[in-house]
C-alpha cells in the first residue's frame, strides 16, 4: 500500500473520533446553556418580613400621677379593633433622643417667660440622653445638633437666653400678662389632651410654619437608634401659617411611621386661638404625648421636669399584627388597662409601610 493510501486510511479512522469529540463538546455546551437558562427562569425567593409594632404607653391615676407598678397582664392592645398578643413588655426607663422645638415668634410677654426659663430645660436630661435644639419661625434652624453632654446643652441654652434678652430689650414688653388662674377652656368646655378640637387654618398673614418645623424634627429623629425613646418637645403658642410645605396629615404620618412622641408646652395667648391649641393637641394626642398649659414662668420650669419624667417613664408594649390586610395603610391602635380609675395615653395608630 502506498504512503498516500495509508494516510487516507488513517484519516478515515480518526474522523469518527473527532466527530464524536465535537458532538460531546456541543452537548456539554448545550448542557451549560440549559443550566444557565434554568437558573435564569428559577422563581425568585419569597422573603416574609414580620412587622413588629412598638407602642410606648403612659398610665396615670385620677390625680394625674404616673403609675409605675403595672405588669404585662394589666394591658390589652387592639389593632383595628382586633386584640393582639403582646410579645414583649418592658417597664424600664429608656434613654431618650429629643428634639426641643423653640418658637422664635412669640408675643413679647410669652417670649420673655420662655427666655427666662431656658436654663431649666437641661436639668431634665441625663448622660444617657441625647438632645438637639431647633428654633423656628418661617423656617426651622438647627441651633444645636444631638449631644449627650449636659454642659454643652446648658451652654447653648444660656447663649440663646442671652441673645433673646438682648432682642427682647428692644421690643415692647408692656403687653398684659396672658397668665390664667383657671383651667383652660374652649367654647365653655375644658381643654385636655383627649379633647376633640378641630384644626382651623390660620390667616394667610401668619408666616410661622409649625408643621414644617415638626416635620423637620421628625426627619432628625428618624435615623436615631431604635432602642431609644424618640421625643419632640414643642414650646410654642401654636400659631401656624395657612400654607406649609408639609401639612398636618403628612407630618403626622412622618411621626407615626418613626414611632415619635410629641409633647407640647402651650404659651402665650394660645387659648384665644382655637387653631393653635388644635394643632398642638392633634400632634400630642395622635402620637401618645401630652400638652401642658404654661400660666407663668414658674409653670414652665416645673413643666420641663414633668415632661422629661413622663416621656422617660413609659411602658413599652410590642406585638406582631395578626390582621395585616391592607398593609401600607393606616392602622388604628387602642391600649386598655384592666385596673380601674387609671387613664392611658398611647399613640392612636401607625403606618405599616414606613414602620422602622
Amino acid at each position: 500500500m502506498t504512503r498516500r493510501c495509508l494516510a487516507l486510511l488513517f484519516a478515515a479512522l480518526l474522523s469518527p473520533v473527532c466527530l464524536n469529540a465535537q458532538s460531546g463538546s456541543g452537548s456539554a455546551q448545550t448542557g451549560v446553556g440549559q443550566a444557565k437558562t434554568s437558573q435564569q427562569k428559577a422563581p425568585p425567593r419569597v422573603v416574609i418580613r414580620s412587622q413588629v409594632v412598638v407602642v410606648p404607653v403612659t398610665v396615670k391615676d385620677a390625680q394625674g400621677n404616673l403609675v409605675a407598678n403595672l405588669g404585662e397582664e394589666d394591658f390589652r392592645i387592639f389593632q383595628d379593633g382586633i386584640q393582639q398578643i403582646i410579645t414583649n413588655f418592658s417597664d424600664r426607663a429608656l434613654p431618650m433622643s429629643v428634639v426641643v422645638l423653640l418658637d422664635d415668634d412669640l408675643e413679647a410677654r410669652a417670649a420673655q417667660q420662655v427666655e427666662q426659663s431656658l436654663d431649666s430645660i437641661a436639668a431634665g436630661f441625663g448622660p444617657s440622653d441625647e438632645v438637639a435644639l431647633v428654633r423656628f419661625d418661617e423656617y426651622p434652624k438647627t441651633a444645636l445638633d444631638f449631644t449627650s453632654s449636659n454642659d454643652v446643652l446648658f451652654a447653648k441654652l444660656k447663649d440663646i437666653r442671652t441673645n433673646e434678652k438682648d432682642s427682647l430689650d428692644s421690643r415692647d414688653s408692656t403687653s398684659p400678662s396672658m397668665a390664667m388662674t383657671s383651667p383652660p377652656r374652649l367654647n365653655g368646655q375644658p381643654i385636655g389632651p383627649g379633647a376633640n378640637i378641630p384644626v382651623i387654618a390660620s390667616s394667610s398673614g401668619v408666616t410661622k410654619h409649625l408643621d414644617d418645623a415638626v416635620h423637620y424634627a421628625a426627619d432628625m429623629l428618624r435615623t436615631r437608634s431604635r432602642d431609644r425613646r424618640k421625643i419632640i418637645f414643642i414650646i410654642s403658642d401654636g400659631t401656624n401659617a395657612r400654607y406649609n410645605q408639609w401639612n398636618l396629615n403628612a407630618t403626622l404620618q412622618s411621626l407615626l411611621s418613626s414611632n415619635i412622641t410629641v409633647y407640647a408646652i402651650a404659651v402665650g395667648g394660645i387659648l384665644d386661638r382655637p387653631e393653635g391649641i388644635g394643632h398642638l393637641t392633634a400632634y400630642t394626642r395622635q402620637t401618645g404625648g401630652d400638652v401642658f398649659h404654661a400660666l407663668k414662668q414658674g409653670d414652665l420650669e416645673r413643666m420641663y421636669a414633668e415632661l422629661t419624667e413622663e416621656a422617660r417613664n413609659q411602658y413599652t408594649l410590642v406585638f406582631r399584627p395578626t390582621n395585616t390586610e391592607g398593609r401600607g395603610n393606616y392602622h388604628s391602635l387602642e391600649v386598655r388597662v384592666e385596673r380601674p380609675n387609671l387613664s392611658v395615653t398611647a399613640r392612636q395608630g401607625y403606618f405599616a409601610e414606613l414602620q422602622p
